[in-house]
């Protein structure tokens, strides 16, 4: 019911203009292909027009399938974005869609550990079996996400040029948006070690962080990595790579780091993404007032 030529010009312009990520990509194509089933089964006339008993039956039939509601919410931005896309470049006679609205989903606070659960995890590594070079690859990897805020893409999409790290390094984050983080002595010796026993050495371009193989190490085997450790320390289920970065900007923030400079340093384009990990932290201190004021038990 979507045509395909409008589909793609979309598709297109998120990649050239908005710049999008490929993974962003996927999820805004698989949006749009399910609202287009959705229309597919539901209506007879290819060229019935949105309207909005079809868009609240859509969102009846996402809800009736059990979807998040952020999952929902970002489907119908999904849709919305592609309708206005056609509208603007005159694909398709596109009335008002103010009232093409998702359910405001919840507000989710980031997940984070706690500091002595991220020193457990980077001092578990060295326990496991295999070999040590691997060890010392796994430690500088996670060193860089919990002590640098990286993001697991941006630490797997460093080369062997960007080592020896410096005092800051240059990131190219989401949206092709570059930022400059400081790095700490700890994450570049870690780095160094990781190096020097390394058995395999492509050149300048590339990866710098590679797996048994000699081929570019995947988010998949971080993952694997940190599940494991997870069991073996019997952390919470939260605790996975994107958690250590959620840690390093609740650690920063609980020990006084300023907001504005921890949205530089994560690359949030807004800072309210930011401003949720006060929220964090005030659950935090909340907890310790409860723990330990004399008052709190009576």
């Amino acid at each position: 019911m979507i045509a395909g030529a409008h589909r793609a010009a979309w598709l297109r312009w998120l990649a050239s203009e908005k710049r999008y990520g490929a993974n962003t990509l996927d999820a805004y194509e698989r949006d749009l292909d399910d609202f287009s089933i959705y229309l597919s089964a539901t209506v007879k006339a290819a060229d019935t027009p949105l309207s909005r008993q079809l868009f609240r039956g859509w969102l009846a039939a996402m809800a009736s399938r059990q979807l998040a509601r952020t999952t929902i919410a970002r489907r119908v931005s999904s849709v919305r974005s592609f309708y206005r896309f056609c509208g603007r470049n005159q694909l398709l006679d596109v009335p008002d869609l103010s009232w093409l609205r998702a359910p405001q989903p919840p507000r989710a606070l980031p997940k984070s550990m706690s500091p002595d659960d991220a020193q457990a995890l980077l001092n578990a590594i060295f326990s496991r079996r295999g070999d040590d070079w691997v060890k010392k690859r796994d430690f500088a990897v996670l060193m860089l996400l919990y002590g640098a805020g990286l993001r697991i893409s941006e630490a797997l999409g460093l080369c062997r040029k960007d080592a020896p790290l410096g005092d800051w390094l240059n990131i190219t984050g989401k949206g092709d948006k570059i930022r400059d983080v400081p790095v700490l002595k700890a994450a570049a010796e870690a780095v160094d070690e990781y190096l020097a026993e390394c058995p395999f050495d492509g050149g300048p371009t590339a990866p710098l962080f590679v797996s048994s193989r000699n081929k570019p190490l995947g988010p998949r085997a971080v993952q694997r990595l940190l599940e494991e450790l997870r069991v073996k320390l019997d952390l919470p289920s939260h605790v996975t790579p994107h958690s250590l970065r959620h840690a390093f900007a609740t650690h920063l923030l609980g020990n006084g780091g300023d907001l504005r400079a921890i949205q530089e340093l994560l690359g949030h384009a807004s800072l309210s993404t930011t401003q949720r990990y006060t929220h964090v932290d005030e659950t935090h201190l909340i907890q310790i007032h409860r723990d330990t004021h004399p008052r709190a038990r009576r």
